[in-house]
């Protein structure tokens, strides 16, 4: 399948930065030489206006455009692209110091002073209305422009706000959710635990640390309602946008940024993006920083339903945030960057593409440094992405087919991180342990969704739920629905705990999917930090798996009911019983993995459920520590990116007879694939 271009104006690979103009007005030397750098760098789409409010509306009701009307009339004679924001990330100090409302409170109940960025109110009737007629401005004025592109909605879209004007919106949210029922929330919350009932409407206030902050139900509705309040404030900049253009419209998301369930923004929006910054060379090993990037990018490819996305942020050297600034090795740039067309992005983009000469940012990565020019590595390796993107017309549009997904919900993440017990020292690590599982696809090259709860999931082979701590309605029976049609599932220890308002289900763990597991959830031992439980797995397993493997963190202590045992404990007082289950449901299967077990367990059971279950892989090959393969297809074609995430040259020796294309030398592969330290080859093959 192959999707259209973001905008049919431009069917190519986007490839360019967040630029800041208004930074520059005083210095227009700089701009002219901002345009003949964007040509040499391949750059030709360019994100403008983010946080240029003050530029742009410099004193109430005083607008000037000319400035940016130079700049589009710029990229339009040179055959570039506008992602054309709006500024809503950041208003000016006039309007805060006229209009204090716009101000976000804090959760101390104090009104913040004007500063940084996102420090609005996404409810006040005065910021909705200045957005809207800014956003109908900018709309209106460039509705028709050639450079316009897309609209690029504000700028990572976050925060909370605790004034009265959201407090009456959370209540009237609770109202509409409780069918203006107080005991229906009461038994929902269960909120009779330390007498917090409440017998009138106005008596809830929102989460707060010198308030309520123990009511779990109350928690995850203000979440809940937080996020709701972001999609419906992103909403009514689209409504604005929509009176005047139709250009396509994004907004650049942050990952799993816990704040905002994306999956519901996503359904609002008409490309998804994201700002993606790796802690390359550091920290972790880069094939598990390469595994989880991949992850990510998967996430926001899965968001529309397989549609391409936009890589809108990354950088092409250090960022100024992280513990540590390392520089990007030789070759890194390119394959970082590459890693996320392999995966579905349409587009290569930087934060930044000039460093500010002053303030917050002035040290994070950019195209253009202080120097100014382009006679560096930086920028050399920039315009390598560039040339590189320029022949990779073909990929545009085209998907990655997956038969496997991990499901990743963020109410079951907000109810997880917010659980007492049962470990309380950062260990629970939810996104953590669903990369674990990911981790294995990678290290083979299966291509792999990210869904949520509400995803359809019936075009899968394979499903893995870590965790999934929250049953909401409707779940239990779509997952034994998949399994009954022959799906395979698998899950782990914390499933089926609670229902949608985090109140525990009774009659036994885990909950609704106790008959689906085919196990009885008694007990959950925690593992202190270096303590282990060895698991042995028994004689004849169909996993084929032998000998004793460590269990860690978490060590649940099941019984089987209709399941099959395939490991059992081999210490402490649960000494024999079950570590891991399969429970046959209809025509599928369901795996039990009642503790948390090491990379190298995961690999074996990966090992023998992929081609078990003839799951297809993007290469037929062994793929050396550090080497995946990703692919992308129209139908009638595929492109396959070998990729290389080590400092060391590698070389994958192929399984079958299969004849690829070089697609940049246009040679012949047939054999092996070799790959430079940080490397990687894309191989193309017809789909016949």
């Amino acid at each position: 399948m192959r999707y259209d271009p973001i905008n049919p104006k431009c069917p190519h690979m986007l490839h360019g930065g967040d630029y800041n103009p208004d930074q520059w007005l005083h210095m227009p030397e700089i701009i002219s030489e901002d345009f003949r750098l964007m040509k040499l760098a391949g750059c030709n789409a360019m994100s403008v206006g983010i946080f240029a409010w003050s530029a742009l509306e410099p004193e109430e009701g005083n607008y000037n455009f000319i400035w940016l009307d130079d700049i589009m009339d710029r990229l339009a004679e040179q055959n570039a692209f506008a992602v054309l924001a709006t500024p809503s990330g950041a208003r000016p100090a006039w309007m805060a110091q006229k209009y204090p409302e716009v101000l976000r409170y804090g959760t101390n109940r104090v009104r913040n002073l004007f500063g940084t960025r996102h420090n609005h109110c996404y409810t006040s009737p005065i910021y909705r209305q200045k957005v809207g007629d800014m956003n109908r401005r900018l709309a209106e004025r460039y509705k028709n422009h050639p450079a316009l592109l897309l609209w690029h909605l504000s700028n990572e879209y976050g925060g909370e706000c605790y004034c009265p004007l959201c407090e009456d919106k959370f209540r009237n949210w609770l109202k509409n959710k409780y069918n203006n029922d107080l005991n229906e929330l009461n038994i929902a919350w269960n909120a009779s635990f330390w007498s917090h009932s409440y017998s009138d409407w106005s008596q809830i206030e929102a989460p707060a640390p010198h308030g309520e902050m123990i009511v779990h139900g109350m928690n995850l509705d203000w979440k809940r309602f937080v996020s709701d309040r972001h999609v419906n404030f992103m909403c009514h900049e689209i409504d604005a946008i929509r009176e005047f253009s139709d250009a396509p419209v994004t907004t650049n998301m942050m990952g799993f940024y816990t704040g905002i369930d994306y999956y519901k923004m996503a359904e609002h929006i008409d490309v998804v993006s994201w700002d993606s910054y790796p802690s390359w060379h550091h920290k972790e090993d880069d094939i598990s920083t390469a595994s989880y990037s991949a992850f990510v990018h998967n996430l926001n490819r899965s968001m529309k339903g397989g549609k391409p996305f936009m890589l809108m942020e990354s950088t092409p050297s250090a960022t100024n945030w992280q513990d540590y600034a390392k520089l990007k090795r030789p070759g890194m740039h390119l394959l970082s960057s590459l890693q996320a067309v392999a995966h579905g992005s349409d587009t290569v983009q930087y934060f930044q593409w000039r460093k500010s000469r002053g303030s917050n940012e002035k040290f994070h990565g950019a195209v253009v440094d202080h120097v100014g020019n382009e006679h560096n590595r930086v920028f050399r390796d920039v315009a390598k992405v560039g040339s590189t993107l320029a022949k990779l017309d073909d990929i545009v549009g085209t998907t990655v087919p997956s038969e496997v997904a991990i499901l990743v919900d963020w109410e079951n993440m907000w109810a997880i991180n917010d659980a007492k017990g049962p470990r309380n020292d950062g260990h629970t690590k939810y996104l953590e342990t669903c990369h674990q599982h990911i981790s294995p696809l990678w290290k083979s090259g299966v291509p792999f969704d990210v869904v949520d709860s509400d995803s359809p999931i019936d075009k899968y082979k394979l499903l893995i739920m870590p965790m999934l701590y929250m049953i909401k309605p409707g779940v239990a029976e779509k997952l034994e629905t998949f399994v009954e049609n022959g799906g395979t599932i698998i899950t782990t220890y914390m499933t089926g705990w609670v229902n949608e308002t985090d109140l525990c289900h009774l009659g036994g763990f885990p909950g609704p999917l106790r008959k689906l597991c085919g196990i009885w959830s008694e007990e959950i031992d925690c593992l202190t930090p270096g303590e282990t439980n060895p698991v042995a797995f028994l004689e004849g397993n169909h996993l084929s798996i032998a000998g004793v493997f460590d269990a860690h963190t978490f060590c649940e202590i099941i019984h089987p009911e209709t399941a099959k045992v395939l490991a059992c404990y081999t210490s402490d007082f649960y000494s024999g019983t079950p570590a891991m289950t399969v429970n046959k449901f209809g025509n599928g299967k369901v795996y039990y993995l009642a503790t948390r077990f090491n990379d190298d367990l995961l690999d074996l059971i990966y090992e023998y459920i992929i081609p078990k279950l003839k799951i297809r892989r993007s290469i037929n090959g062994i793929l050396p520590t550090g080497v995946t393969a990703n692919y992308r297809t129209d139908g009638n074609k595929e492109y396959i990116f070998v990729m290389n995430f080590t400092d060391r040259s590698q070389s994958v020796a192929l399984s079958d007879n299969t004849i690829y294309n070089d697609m940049f030398t246009r040679s012949k592969v047939r054999d092996n694939v070799d790959l430079n330290a940080f490397g990687l080859r894309i191989l193309v093959k017809d789909c016949s």
